[in-house]
Formats: structure tokens, C-alpha cells, sequence
């Protein structure tokens, strides 16, 4: 399958790491939410863009999870491959790959609501259908 495809270097910085001198884990879902940023980037829709012509309040994670096969630690270089691997009426599926090498240390996945406020409460949040020009730019963008 061809998927638009972001792929991102990240140095390992000192502050990513915990005591054992390894990458604190929640430090690689801020890589992976930057890495989907880029990838709508990479497609022509920066985050503030889709915001104001969409009428939209973003796209927040409902379910993430990681396999994680091999630390990361201060001073190593690694990969991060992000794809939207499913589109759904009002849902997608990111998948990023975060290789050490040519070794896969992390299969991350998030899914990801496109959403406005709540027209009967402002506290609260509502899907709505991704427009199908959004689904097409990652398409076309390849």
C-alpha cells in the first residue's frame, strides 16, 4: 500500500530520559503527536489551517498504544515514519514507526476524532465526518 508518509529525525535529548537513562515513555506520544502534525503538514494542512476552514477545535486522540521492542537512550539518533493507515466516517488511524537503524524499536498507533464543540455544550466535544478533500489531500500529496 502506498501511504503519504512523514518521516522525521530526532536526537535523543538528555531531558527525554528518565533515571535509567532511557526514554521516558510518555516523551515518545509528544514525538509521535508532533510527527502527526507534520504528516497533515506534508499534505497541505497545517494544524492552525484545518482549524479555521473546517470550523474545527482539532483532531484529539481517543486510544493510543505502543510496542515498544528496544530503549531509546540520550544521544542516539532514531527515525520516526508516521502514515494514516485507516480513514473512518469521523476517525483515522496513525501508525509511527520509530526504527533504531533498521531495527523497528516502537510500533506507536493513535486514533484520532476530528471534532468541534458540542452544539448543545461548549464543555464538551463532537465528532463530525471528515470532509472527503481531507481524506483526498493524502491522496494527491503523494
Amino acid at each position: 500500500m502506498n501511504l503519504l508518509t512523514n518521516r522525521r529525525l530526532v536526537r535523543i535529548e538528555w531531558g527525554d530520559c528518565d533515571p535509567a537513562g532511557i526514554v521516558y515513555f510518555p516523551r515518545y506520544f509528544e514525538m509521535f503527536d508532533a510527527c502527526t502534525a507534520e504528516l497533515f503538514e506534508l499534505a497541505g494542512m497545517p494544524k492552525a489551517d484545518m482549524i479555521q476552514r473546517y470550523n474545527i477545535i482539532g483532531t484529539p486522540v481517543v486510544e493510543v498504544q505502543a510496542d515498544f521492542s528496544m530503549p531509546s537512550k540520550y544521544g542516539d539518533n532514531v527515525n520516526i515514519e508516521t502514515s494514516v493507515i485507516a480513514w473512518k466516517i469521523s476517525s483515522f488511524r496513525v501508525e509511527h514507526r520509530l526504527m533504531k537503524g533498521p531495527m523497528l524499536a516502537i510500533a506507536g498507533f493513535e486514533t484520532r476524532v476530528w471534532a468541534t464543540r458540542h452544539p448543545d455544550d461548549p464543555d464538551r466535544l463532537k465528532a463530525r465526518p471528515i470532509p472527503r478533500e481531507v481524506i483526498e489531500r493524502f491522496k494527491k500529496a503523494r
